[in-house]
């Protein structure tokens, strides 16, 4: 089963492009073994409340099969070797 990285983002936060585009390196990387999708929380009330319910107060935070991995945006590398180790 692959591991589910989730982005929580805004489109105001200048730093979520980066946390965004880390996640999306890591998939190229990684491929199959991870899902990436994200979440602009201020695009609907749905993805707020997934937001709320993870207890998030910041963005970018990346979420890694349901715990807060970073609050901010990792390097690539920092986010690979994290993904690596729950492999």
């Amino acid at each position: 089963m692959a591991i589910k990285v989730e982005v929580f983002s805004t489109n105001s936060c200048p730093h979520c492009p980066a946390a965004i585009d880390a996640a999306q390196r890591a998939k190229d990387k990684l491929g199959d073994a991870i899902d990436v999708e994200a979440i602009k929380i201020d695009e609907s009330e749905e993805n707020r409340q997934r937001a709320i319910a993870y207890q998030i107060m910041a963005v970018p935070t990346i979420v890694i099969d349901g715990d807060v991995a970073f609050v901010g945006a990792p390097s690539d590398f920092e986010l690979i070797e994290k993904l690596e180790s729950l492999l």
